[in-house]
């Protein structure tokens, strides 16, 4: 595990999450977790279902609070959600009676910038995701992949320090997501934001992350941290070499190890 660092751009210190049961009852959905993540790192998080993958993601953006711990963002306390962080989900969460143009312009209204300079920075970030030409389309005349698109030029428009996304493929075919996966990290690489990007596909984990964090079996801590070792920037055909294939094939083990845990544990209950 990475060591706290104090200097971190995002430094996750001790974080835990408890959550009441219908019956009175507490669950340890978290245990005490630390992370540090550095200025323009892409951050890919693993894990069995229900390890709390989304739970920590959802504390950074704000969205929820620790039981115990604290998230430092460049070393001040994140106590609620905030135009530094975008948030991506796997449902596009897009306004429906919004067209394209106006989706991506919401977050630059709400803070009061005047229509021209929206206008001028949507354009861009809708060329950015290769949407030109359908500012004024309805996300129902969207396909799956393009509303994913939308979501992120959304949250890049807002010049966020740190993008959090939360499965933002995982709703989308094979094909598109790889196209996707190509997409995003051409962007960050443009823009080189910090990106926390959670995903079941260790496919996907390996070929996006500058780092792969693996999760534990509920109740979640992290059970392993490591660098992916190849350079950017990244094109499809690596997916193909040897070398790909052996790092991948070292996270599966770490990952199935957890799924077979979480499975004990419920057979156990």
């Amino acid at each position: 595990m990475t060591p706290s660092n104090a200097s971190a751009f995002l430094s996750i210190r001790g974080v835990s999450r408890r959550f009441r049961t219908s019956g009175g009852g507490e669950t340890l959905a978290l245990q005490a977790t630390d992370l540090d993540v550095a200025e323009n790192d892409f951050i890919t998080v693993l894990g069995p279902s229900g390890c709390g993958k989304s739970t920590l993601l959802r504390i950074v953006a704000g969205l929820d609070q620790p039981s115990s711990g604290e998230v430092l963002l460049e070393g001040r306390p994140i106590e609620g959600p905030g135009a530094d962080r975008g948030m991506v989900f796997q449902s596009y969460t897009l306004f429906p009676w919004l067209d394209v143009l106006d989706n991506v312009c919401f977050g630059l209204r709400e803070r009061g910038w005047p229509r021209t300079r929206q206008v001028e920075v949507a354009r861009a970030f809708i060329a950015k995701v290769g949407l030109t030409g359908f500012e004024h389309h309805y996300p129902k005349q969207l396909s799956g992949g393009m509303q994913q698109r939308v979501a992120i030029a959304r949250a890049l428009a807002n010049d966020p320090r740190m993008l959090l996304m939360d499965e933002p493929f995982g709703a989308l075919d094979h094909q598109t997501r790889e196209l996707m996966q190509e997409l995003l990290l051409g962007i960050w690489e443009a823009e080189r934001k910090t990106v926390l990007f959670v995903t079941h596909d260790i496919d996907e984990a390996v070929f996006m992350g500058s780092r792969v964090v693996v999760m534990s079996a509920r109740p979640g801590r992290i059970k392993l941290d490591v660098k992916v070792p190849f350079a950017y920037p990244r094109h499809y055909s690596i997916k193909t070499t040897a070398e790909f294939a052996a790092f991948k094939a070292e996270l599966t083990e770490a990952v199935r190890a957890e799924v077979r845990a979480a499975q004990a544990a419920e057979a156990m209950a």
